[in-house]
């Protein structure tokens, strides 16, 4: 027992040194982005920004710009906050006493004093950076890379596979599923991996007709060319690239901002479809990451190359937006439903009703952070 923990902590260690710099990276780029969505809207908005910063806790260097706002980076660089008047701490909860005190002149700089609209839109506006962030990830790497292209052909069927009991043969072609266009094989791959266990119904491409398939991908577990095991949505086809086959076709400014945005809507979908087979049960749980997780991930990307970590960054960037807008007190998703609960009542929710909603948002928080930080740790300590 003592020589297991021995080996978790000099691995935990070992890959942490590794994996700190490429992580604060990315990090630090999805935080700043989001954050910047806050204040460019509060600033159009017309509400004084007092602080901006990327980290927590005890400054470690910033300056004032000439608006007077405090530019600065903390200590504990896990997250990112935008301060607004009339705030009394980095989640932005107000005083009641000091939103009452103030003068006609500081109300109108006053974030709480805005109307629910200009608020909304505040507290939107930093998930909708972090999608817009992604978008443009993607639609840069498409410009600089190009689109690759691999026809979907089916060059071998694996018996007693889903493949097999849905009625494909070697030579079909895949060219659409539900509906969507099938344009390379990793087209394909990607829609079944995020699809195990949903019956999809495939247009194939035999003997010059289309011909109409449904299968249904089976769960099964993978490894990544990093040794990480996933649980993903097998079809059981096999393809084999000729010579020349694969090509990478280059795309105007207007074809890859569309791969951008369909990039952003598939990261979107497939997490609330991982979150749908975790309420019904047919999900893992144990596939949760949190920091640790992400930290090893910005890690291995950054061996892979630059172009990985980039990608990894924009992956990251559509999460941190998308969980932000999650109802949840504390986090901008809170925000948004106490103010839709502000429209309804026409009247603000109580200070005291807004502090225990923070609360319970503040444990549901921790929770998961502790939960996701245990997976991590049995992941990296078993590796």
């Amino acid at each position: 027992m003592i020589d297991f923990f021995v080996h978790s902590f000099n691995t935990l260690s070992h890959g942490l040194l590794g994996y700190a710099v490429p992580f604060l990276f990315v990090l630090t780029i999805v935080v700043f982005f989001h954050e910047l969505g806050h204040f460019l809207v509060a600033r159009w908005a017309g509400v004084r920004v007092l602080t901006f910063s990327l980290g927590f806790g005890p400054e470690l260097v910033g300056f004032n710009d000439r608006h007077g706002t405090r530019w600065k980076i903390s200590a504990i660089p896990l997250g990112g906050y935008v301060k607004f008047f009339g705030d009394e701490s980095e989640a932005s909860t107000p005083s009641a006493q000091t939103l009452a005190a103030m003068t006609t002149e500081e109300r109108a700089g006053s974030f709480h004093h805005k109307k629910v609209g200009p608020r909304a839109a505040i507290v939107a506006a930093g998930p909708i950076a972090n999608f817009i962030l992604g978008a443009l990830i993607f639609a840069g790497m498409a410009l600089y890379y190009g689109k690759p292209s691999t026809i979907a052909r089916v060059d071998g069927v694996v018996v007693d596979g889903a493949a097999a009991a849905a009625g494909f043969k070697i030579g079909d072609v895949v060219v659409q599923i539900d509906g969507k266009p099938i344009e390379s094989f990793a087209d394909m791959q990607r829609i079944v991996a995020m699809n195990a266990g949903s019956a999809l119904a495939f247009q194939v491409k035999r003997d010059g007709a289309i011909v109409s398939l449904t299968a249904t991908p089976a769960l099964l577990e993978r490894k990544d060319p990093f040794g990480n095991s996933h649980r993903l949505g097998v079809l059981g086809v096999e393809h084999k690239s000729q010579a020349g086959e694969a090509s990478t076709a280059p795309v105007g400014i207007g074809e890859a901002l569309k791969i951008g945005v369909e990039q952003v809507w598939f990261i979107i979908t497939s997490t609330f479809k991982f979150l749908g087979s975790l309420f019904v049960g047919n999900g893992n749980p144990n596939e949760v990451s949190g920091v640790l997780g992400i930290a090893k991930m910005s890690g291995q990307a950054a061996s892979a190359g630059f172009q990985f970590v980039i990608n990894l960054c924009a992956v990251l960037s559509v999460s941190i937006g998308l969980l932000n807008l999650f109802p949840i007190p504390l986090l901008d998703g809170g925000h948004l439903m106490f103010y839709a609960a502000e429209v309804v009542r026409g009247r603000p929710l109580s200070e005291r009703t807004q502090e225990m909603g923070f609360r319970i948002g503040l444990g549901l928080v921790l929770m998961l952070m502790v939960f996701a930080t245990y997976n991590d740790i049995l992941r990296m300590a078993a590796s």
